[in-house]
């Protein structure tokens, strides 16, 4: 496995750990919420709906890093 690999995936498995973490602490923080769940946006997010929502900059990293893979490969490949 070469330098590079392993790099990446040291930083993938990184971001998933953190994402569980985050995750399940934020889970036990709805949970301890009593009363009105559904409460009103922040103006900024109401505002930049598609900016903030984490789904979106996920789809965006993930493609991104994906296009950084391909054109890496694509480059270093020996036809």
């Amino acid at each position: 496995m070469s330098m590079y690999t392993l790099i990446i995936l040291l930083i993938g498995l990184g971001i998933l750990v953190y994402s569980l973490v985050y995750t399940l602490f934020i889970g036990k923080e709805r949970k301890a919420v009593k009363g009105n769940i559904d409460s009103e946006l922040p103006d900024n997010v109401q505002k930049h709906a598609y900016i903030r929502n984490p789904i979106f900059l996920t789809y965006a990293i993930c493609f991104g890093i994906l296009l950084v893979m391909i054109i890496y490969f694509a480059l270093t490949w020996t036809w």
